[in-house]
């Protein structure tokens, strides 16, 4: 008996939407980190990017457990002296909240020289409208 392995010529991509109204960050984004990465199919290889396309509507109205909207701080540096950044969560938010949903998402997928191929693969909107409402069908939205 023979061990399948996929090609990349065999990986087939589907869509899938996702509505972030009232769903909790971090739960949506490791659902959303499994199906980038391609974990829900049975011929899934951690080495070949077998993962699906996902749309994210109305990233907007997603809810935080806790009091960390008003005390999650994300944290960056430049690498230059002085170059500490913090921003608050809650600014993050109102101003640009697909940016939440990717640091999210960003933060649950391996790193690896995939992670980024991934992310490309996720769209993420504010509202209800998108560009893709053609790609996929009604079974494959959740």
């Amino acid at each position: 008996m023979k061990t399948y392995q996929p090609k990349a010529k065999d990986i087939k991509r589907n869509w899938h939407l996702i509505d972030a109204e009232g769903k909790i960050l971090g739960r949506m984004a490791s659902e959303i980190a499994k199906i980038l990465m391609g974990k829900h199919k049975p011929t899934y290889t951690n080495h070949i990017d077998m993962g699906d396309y996902m749309v994210v509507i109305n990233a907007d109205k997603l809810v935080l457990s806790g009091n960390k909207f008003k005390n999650k701080i994300y944290y960056k540096h430049s690498g230059y002296p002085g170059g500490f950044r913090e921003v608050k969560f809650e600014k993050l938010f109102t101003t640009q909240p697909q940016k939440v949903v990717q640091k999210s998402v960003y933060g649950m997928l391996p790193d690896n020289r995939l992670r980024n191929k991934r992310l490309l693969r996720l769209k993420i909107f504010s509202g209800e409208d998108h560009p893709y409402k053609d790609k996929f069908g009604k079974e494959n939205s959740s």
